[in-house]
């Protein structure tokens, strides 16, 4: 495993990505911050810009504006980066599937870029400590 990696394994700052949410998952996510699950402990930590990001955290359904401004922030992060589609909106689009506002879904906006389905609406904050343990993991097998 290459010094990257291994470091990536130790401490994943991860980046905040919504794209067009209605506010729960993004509010699961800070309260993996809080004191209770303090994800800040296992050496995540979410950073203001997409350039240092080792994660990307991804909330909601996208429409055509939206996604052009994901795919414009996975390609600016540096790689190896790993996607979470955090929520079932950012999973498979939830209630929205089939609206005339959204465009394609995350995996088939990134094509075998996302490493971990977070589902729930809202998830627990369980789940997405979870789901960053397991994409961390899938680095470690490579």
């Amino acid at each position: 495993m290459g010094l990257k990696l291994k470091a990536l394994t130790k401490s994943p700052w991860v980046f905040h990505v919504s794209a067009g949410s209605c506010n729960n998952c993004d509010i699961e996510i800070l309260d993996c911050l809080c004191p209770r699950f303090d994800i800040e402990r296992f050496g995540a930590l979410l950073v203001g810009s997409v350039r240092h990001a080792d994660a990307l955290l991804v909330t909601g359904a996208m429409n055509r504006k939206s996604a052009m401004r994901v795919k414009k922030l996975y390609d600016q992060a540096p790689k190896p980066c790993l996607v979470l589609a955090i929520g079932t909106c950012a999973c498979d689009q939830g209630i929205f599937r089939g609206s005339y506002a959204l465009t394609t879904p995350l995996d088939e906006l990134l094509p075998g870029a996302v490493t971990a389905y977070v589902p729930g609406c809202p998830p627990k904050p369980e789940a997405i400590i979870s789901g960053l343990v397991k994409a961390l993991q899938t680095l470690q097998d490579k």
